[in-house]
C-alpha cells in the first residue's frame, strides 16, 4: 500500500512538528503525504499551515519570514495571513485593493499535546484522546522527532509485533531464550483496536530506575492501542506500579519516509528516574527498530502463509488487523488503490 495513492489519508489529523519549532518566529517547511507545506504562528499565536508556494512567482514561502503574525515571502515580500490570503504587497500603493484570489491553499492546523497537527482536507476523525497530558501525577517527556526511511504501515506492524523482541531487541529488553511470542488479547474499538499482553523483559542494573524494579527479569504488562490511520499508544505497566506510556505518530512524508513523533508519559517523578535517562533508554530501543525497518521494503507483500505457522499466529494478528481496518477504511470511501501490500 502506497500511502500517497490513498486520498482518504488526507482527511485525518497528522502530528507534524513540535510547537517549540515555531517559537523562534521562523516558518518551518514540512512534507506531508508528498505535499509541501509551511507552518508558522499566526496573529493569534496559534499554528497555521499553508501550501509552501507563493502565488506570485512560486517561491517557497518557507524561505521567507514571519512578520506581525503573517508570513512574508522572501522573494518580493508578498505577505500571507493564516487563511492563505495575501494581505500585503509592498509594491502596491497603500490605497490599492488586493484581489481576493491572491492566495495560496491553507490547511486545517491545530495545537494539541505540544504538537502542531495538520489535516490536508476536512478531517473525518478527531485527534486521539491522550488523558495523561497535563493530568495530575503524570509528567510529559518529548522524546523523538526524526525521519525514518520506511512506511507508516511497516512501523505500525512492528509496534504490535511481539516475535521480534528476542532478536531485534536482544541487546536491550528482549529475552533471547524465549523467542516464542506471548498471546495477544484483541478488542475492536471505533477507529482502531486494543491489544493486551504480558511479556518477560530483561532488566539489567542500568534499567532499574526505568522499571522501578531490581529483578534481573521483570514483566511488562503491555496495553497497546491502534488509532486510524497511523498512530498508536503503548501503555507499559511494570510490577512496581510504574507506567511508561508512549505515544507514537508515524506521520507519512511520502511513500518511503515517515516522521516519527514520539512522546512519553510517566506516573513517577524526575527524582525517581531522570528525563535524560528515559530519553536514552527509549532511544536505544528505537534505534534498533529503525535499523531493521529501514532494511525492509516499504511496499512489500505480506506472506499469508505465515498464518498457518502456530508460533507466529498471535504475533501476526495485530498486523493483519491493522491492514484489515485500513482496507475497510479505504473501501468505505471508495478510494482504495490496492498496490502490492
Amino acid at each position: 500500500m502506497l500511502t500517497t495513492r490513498q486520498p482518504v489519508f488526507r482527511k485525518f489529523w497528522h502530528a507534524v512538528m513540535p510547537l517549540s519549532m515555531l517559537q523562534d518566529g521562523k516558518p518551518q517547511p514540512f512534507t506531508l503525504m508528498d505535499e509541501n507545506i509551511v507552518l508558522f504562528l499566526g496573529a493569534d499565536g496559534q499554528p497555521a499551515a499553508l501550501k509552501d508556494r507563493c502565488c506570485h512567482r512560486t517561491a517557497k514561502l518557507s524561505k521567507g519570514r514571519c512578520v506581525d503574525g503573517g508570513l512574508e515571502c522572501g522573494y518580493h515580500g508578498w505577505t500571507y495571513n493564516a487563511a492563505g490570503r495575501v494581505i500585503r504587497i509592498p509594491q502596491y500603493e497603500p490605497d490599492r485593493a488586493i484581489p481576493a484570489d491572491y492566495c495560496t491553499p491553507a490547511y486545517r492546523c491545530v495545537a494539541r499535546y505540544g504538537y502542531a497537527w495538520v489535516a490536508l482536507e476536512e478531517p473525518i476523525a478527531p485527534i486521539p484522546e491522550v488523558p495523561e497530558f497535563d493530568a495530575p501525577g503524570w509528567r510529559t517527556i518529548y522524546q523523538f522527532y526524526e525521519r525514518w526511511d520506511t512506511a507508516p504501515l511497516r512501523a505500525l506492524e512492528n509496534s504490535f509485533d511481539n516475535s521480534h523482541f528476542s532478536f531485534v531487541h536482544r541487546a536491550t529488553f528482549g529475552v533471547a531464550a524465549q523467542p516464542k511470542p506471548s498471546r495477544y488479547e484483541l478488542v475492536h474499538k471505533d477507529g482502531g483496536f486494543y491489544a493486551e499482553t504480558v511479556i518477560d523483559a530483561t532488566n539489567p542494573p542500568a534499567y532499574h530506575r526505568v522499571s522501578g524494579s531490581t529483578e534481573p527479569i521483570t514483566q511488562r504488562h503491555m496495553r497497546n492501542a491502534y488509532y486510524l490511520p497511523f498512530s498508536r499508544r503503548l501503555d507499559i505497566e511494570y510490577p512496581s506500579g510504574v507506567r511508561h506510556v508512549i505515544i507514537n505518530c508515524f506521520t507519512p512524508i511520502d511513500d518511503g519516509h515517515i516522521q516519527l513523533c514520539q512522546w512519553l508519559f510517566r506516573n513517577d517523578r524526575e527524582v525517581d528516574c531522570p528525563e535524560a535517562m528515559l530519553v536514552e533508554f527509549d532511544a536505544v530501543i528505537t534505534r534498533e527498530d529503525k535499523d531493521i525497518l529501514e532494511s525492509t521494503d516499504p511496499d512489500a507483500l505480506v506472506d499469508t502463509r505465515r498464518r498457518g505457522i502456530e508460533y507466529s499466529m498471535d504475533s501476526d494478528k495485530p498486523g493483519m488487523l491493522i491492514r484489515k481496518l485500513l482496507m475497510e477504511l479505504l473501501s468505505a470511501h471508495g478510494e482504495a488503490e490496492v498496490h502490492r501490500g
